[in-house]
């Protein structure tokens, strides 16, 4: 069995590898700070790079802003794909799951900092606002459809994410935001 990076070069396979960690560590960082806050300077030192070094990955903040936040929500999208494929665990269980990995994981500052990013400034990561949470929803409904049928489906995914959305806003932690997910997705579902 070979890995994906089998027949790209080395150094092809380090940069990537060292481009993921930077933007691992620049989320990490507008999470700490919030962007604003956020200068390339600390997301270097946090990356453990040099600032001439990254700004030779990345051009400006905005820039290794949306390559952040892009990877991010890759990853998560990914993740709920798995996790809610994955039909030998009940429907419930799986959908608790999927809603972690797409918005649990970001109770806390990050979350009213993109907010505010993305409102003040609409243009600053580009479709994927849009694109993602469609896919999303889309991934939602169709796990309902295979356990219910089509019928309610859409209309129980779309509630779902709502009370994730609301919940998200009151949580003042991600324990807090599992514990009242779970009730309503098993209100929804059963």
């Amino acid at each position: 069995m070979s890995s994906p990076d089998a027949g790209r070069p080395p150094s092809t396979v380090a940069d990537a590898d060292r481009r993921s960690m930077v933007l691992d560590s620049a989320m990490a960082t507008f999470a700490r700070f919030g962007y604003r806050k956020t200068s390339m300077e600390e997301v270097a030192r946090a990356a453990r790079i040099s600032r001439p070094g990254l700004y030779f990955l990345f051009s400006s903040k905005e820039t290794l802003f949306r390559a952040a936040v892009t990877q991010a929500l890759e990853r998560d999208i990914t993740a709920v794909e798995q996790v809610l494929a994955d039909s030998g665990r009940p429907l419930s269980e799986r959908l608790v799951e999927a809603f972690d990995h797409w918005a649990g994981r970001y109770i806390g500052p990050l979350t009213r900092d993109v907010a505010a990013v993305i409102e003040d400034n609409p243009d600053l990561l580009g479709e994927i606002v849009e694109t993602t949470p469609r896919r999303f929803e889309e991934l939602i409904t169709d796990a309902i459809a295979v356990e219910s049928g089509h019928g309610a489906a859409s209309s129980v995914a779309q509630t779902m994410i709502s009370a994730s959305i609301g919940l998200k806003h009151q949580a003042p932690a991600r324990e807090f935001y599992l514990e009242r997910l779970k009730v309503a997705i098993g209100l929804l579902v059963g």
